[in-house]
């Protein structure tokens, strides 16, 4: 399976000039844990987490100060570049999907951008990884006929089952048709297996 068929796109951005408060209210609104930071140019430079946004909003309670002799905190970071991580993991269209979650695991990161050359298209996150995974068999199996039926109408007819997202094909043998079904099948987001079932003729 591939990136651009879980991602969401277009991907929501924010400005590295934004004001933090301003890029909280953007994630927040659109229920997102992480947008790309984009240039004037529109040129990918960052990600910014919800935590790097309320790191860069929140400043020391009064209250909590151990000494009264401590020195003054620091004025918190109040721009999107200021708290943005600049170390930018990307994905592209076609990467798969196992690459993205190896990444995510490997790198701690919960959302990657998703690039075309030197331009976002869309986010791939752990939240649609999820989504995908939790699509109802049935709906999943309605998914795979229509697959078959649209690419390969002229291929052999298959009984079809999914259970936990493993697409059942069952039929008569046939290695060449069951390898493109087999294809097909698993362009559908949330299958994550085929299994081919032998049927007697």
């Amino acid at each position: 399976m591939l990136v651009r068929e879980v991602m969401s796109s277009p991907a929501i951005t924010v400005r590295r000039a934004d004001p933090v408060r301003q890029a909280i209210r953007t994630l927040y609104g659109h229920d997102i844990t992480a947008a790309p930071v984009v240039d004037d140019s529109d040129r990918l430079v960052g990600v910014v987490s919800e935590l790097d946004l309320l790191r860069g909003e929140f400043e020391p309670d009064p209250r909590a100060t151990v000494t009264p002799t401590s020195p003054p905190a620091e004025p918190p970071p109040r721009r999107v570049m200021e708290v943005m991580t600049g170390d930018v993991v990307t994905v592209t269209e076609t990467t798969d999907v196992t690459t993205a979650i190896d990444l995510m695991v490997g790198k701690r990161i919960k959302s990657l951008p998703v690039v075309r050359g030197d331009r976002i298209v869309g986010m791939v996150s752990r939240r649609d990884l999820m989504a995908m995974l939790a699509r109802p068999d049935e709906e999943l199996r309605q998914a795979v006929v229509a697959a078959l039926r649209e690419q390969y109408p002229s291929g052999p007819s298959w009984d079809i089952a999914v259970h936990n997202g493993v697409a059942e094909l069952s039929g008569p043998p046939h290695e060449h048709a069951d390898h493109i079904a087999g294809l097909l099948a698993r362009t559908v987001p949330g299958i994550v297996r085929v299994r081919h079932m032998r049927r007697s003729t």
